[in-house]
């Protein structure tokens, strides 16, 4: 893997393409800054902690995704990137594999990509996008199901998303190419919501 450097220091990347040399392509690099970085993971945090209650409801003695925003706050308060804060967001996620309501579940998955904003890496990735919007799809989706199916409810979530996006989400998102296809519900509101940051 080779290291790209900036503002945010050594950050170790895999590259998604090679030159003739086996080194990567520079053009698949985007600039990235480490006050981007926690904007974009505070915006996620504050996305997941709005379906929080979903979960706690469904597993109260389950802290795993509260623990992923709290790390992913405490990054975009200025705290460092640490393996800890990796693990919490694989914590979350294996959390949501563990409640009966579906919305409790896609609740935990927003706290996990709350976590995982605090990796996205500096690549023109399509799939990078869902570090940055993945929190705020999956909230939508929780709150969506949380309301019987409601898709109201869910477009009133990414309404709520796409308003309180602070200006680093669409600077970054404006170097990036457009969410990937696939990931069902998922996946169309996080298409939705990049477009709408786009437009």
């Amino acid at each position: 893997m080779d290291p790209v450097y900036g503002r945010m220091g050594f950050v170790p990347t895999k590259p998604s393409k090679t030159d003739r040399t086996g080194r990567p392509d520079q053009a698949d690099r985007i600039a990235l800054t480490e006050d981007e970085l926690r904007e974009i993971t505070g915006f996620a945090a504050d996305c997941a902690a709005r379906v929080l209650h979903l979960f706690e409801q469904s597993l109260p003695a389950d802290p795993r995704p509260r623990e992923a925003i709290e790390a992913a706050r405490a990054f975009a308060g200025g705290g460092r990137r640490t393996q800890a804060l990796r693990m919490s967001g694989f914590a979350a996620f294996r959390a949501a594999r563990e409640p009966a309501a579906p919305a409790a579940a896609e609740a935990a998955r927003a706290a996990s990509h709350a976590a995982g904003a605090a990796f996205l890496h500096p690549l023109a990735d399509a799939h990078q996008v869902k570090h940055i919007l993945g929190a705020a799809a999956h909230a939508a989706r929780a709150r969506e199901l949380a309301a019987d199916g409601d898709p109201a409810v869910a477009a009133d979530a990414l309404a709520w998303a796409r308003a309180h996006a602070p200006a680093a989400v669409t600077t970054v998102l404006g170097r990036l190419p457009a969410a990937p296809a696939g990931g069902g519900q998922v996946g169309e509101y996080l298409r939705g919501l990049d477009g709408a940051l786009r437009a």
